[in-house]
């Protein structure tokens, strides 16, 4: 994001202490990318790491986890239970971070995955990411789904924090490329911030 509309401020300070470990596994071609939000969300916790894979002159890294907690991975393979199933529990949430055909190789390729369970999300609303196009249908940002599957284990003050941070970043970017009007635009824009109106050919200032 242009360092004017930098969302860093919405991050909750101090950053959400929870039981539950956040681990991103991020592709090296996501970790480069503007739009990523899986970083973002990683930045809200403080129980949080993030592994990037991908490297095509090395392996994939392996992946560690407290002992004492359940490790489990947020992505609907085959044979994934809701994720409901762990709560009350101490869990280790993995989350692959890149597109769909990227996140679906993380548990064959990350030595140590392939035995762990899989968790899948509960039907919710439609996702307000609206900065890439979605190949699937009920396709979420990595930073909705990791705010959603926070929520179920860790209650939704967790989900409603980050979600804020996301739907900020979200409509920010839009604003800045001509998408949204300015009252329209989550915790508003900065002050003194001006775009390129691309309806007009000259910078605009908010109103």
């Amino acid at each position: 994001m242009h360092a004017s509309l930098c969302v860093c401020a919405l991050i909750p300070h101090p950053r959400l202490e929870t039981r539950t470990r956040l681990l991103l596994v991020i592709h090296r071609l996501e970790d480069r990318k503007t739009t990523n939000t899986g970083r973002l969300a990683a930045e809200c916790l403080t129980n949080s790491a993030v592994v990037v894979r991908g490297h095509a002159s090395q392996p994939d890294p392996s992946i560690a986890w407290d002992p004492s907690s359940q490790p489990v991975l947020l992505f609907p393979h085959e044979g994934a239970v809701p994720l409901t199933h762990f709560v009350h529990r101490d869990v280790t949430l993995i989350v692959p971070d890149g597109t769909w055909r990227q996140a679906s190789k993380v548990r064959q390729r990350v030595p140590g995955l392939a035995a762990i369970p899989c968790a899948t999300l509960p039907p919710d609303a439609p996702s307000v990411y609206r900065l890439r196009s979605e190949a699937h249908e009920q396709g979420l940002a990595t930073l909705e789904a990791i705010a959603r599957a926070f929520g179920i284990l860790e209650g939704l003050h967790v989900r409603h924090a980050m979600e804020r941070v996301f739907r900020a970043m979200v409509e920010r970017t839009l604003w800045a490329r001509g998408s949204m009007e300015t009252e329209d635009v989550a915790d508003g824009i900065p002050s003194g911030v001006m775009r390129h109106d691309p309806r007009s050919g000259e910078p605009r200032i908010p109103a």
